[in-house]
Order: structure tokens, then sequence, then C-alpha cells
């Protein structure tokens, strides 16, 4: 079975409530690029060659990103849901309020699928999850 590494780090930022505690920090041994990815899907028995397997993961990639600047937020069964979120200063009155002015960042978010059979929440990962 597969297992999450991890190391445990002192905090060491004197301003902090938690200064001297220890905490537990994941620890990545790579990060996998499309290609890769692709790679890793064409070998699990996949019918699919790594090129195409990479074709249709840019393409969704381009694709997501699309419908994500149509307002739209966008469902993957199984896996969850991505969507925007605004990061807006406040203006006093509606009137004043200017979207070069007042708009400083626009997000992606993702929100894990959550039905039963397929829960990937954070909580759910954990209870599958192995150190």
């Amino acid at each position: 079975m597969a297992k999450i590494i991890y190391k445990v780090t002192q905090n060491n930022n004197k301003m902090s409530k938690a200064y001297g505690k220890y905490y537990g920090r994941a620890i990545h041994l790579e990060t996998m690029n499309t290609r890769r990815l692709a790679q890793h899907i064409a070998e699990h028995g996949s019918i699919y060659t790594t090129d195409v397997v990479f074709g249709v993961l840019e393409k969704f990639r381009s694709c997501l990103v699309e419908m994500l600047l149509e307002s739209k937020k966008v469902k993957i069964e199984g896996l969850g849901t991505f969507y925007t979120t605004v990061e807006s200063d406040g203006a006093l009155q509606k009137e004043k309020y200017n979207v070069g002015e007042h708009i400083k960042a626009l997000h992606i978010r993702f929100l894990p699928e959550q039905a039963q059979e397929m829960n990937i929440s954070s909580r759910e990962f954990l209870k599958k999850a192995e150190f």
C-alpha cells in the first residue's frame, strides 16, 4: 500500500501563537506533469496510448479554463467541482464600485467530491491514508 510521507517540523515564528509547537508536514517526492500522468494512466491497462491520454488531459485543461472564464462551475463526477471566487476590496457605495480598482484577484477553487461512494473530502481522504 502506498503511504503519505511526512516530517515533523517546529514552528519557529516568534509572532505566532503556535511558536515552539511541532507539526506534521507532507513531503512530496515529485511533481508529476501532464505527460507523466498520461503515461501513468496509459500503464494502468488502458487501451489508449500515452499521447492520446495526454491530448485528452491537455484539452480538459484548456476547456476547464474556458468554462471557468465563462462563469461556469465544472463538476467532474468522482473528483469534485472547480469554480472561481473573486477577491475584492469594498466600496462605500454600489455606484462607486469599480472592477479595475476594487477586484484584487480571481481564484480557481476546488471542492472535492463528497457523494458517499466517491467521497474524497479531507476527512475521508485521511481515513484512507497510511503514514
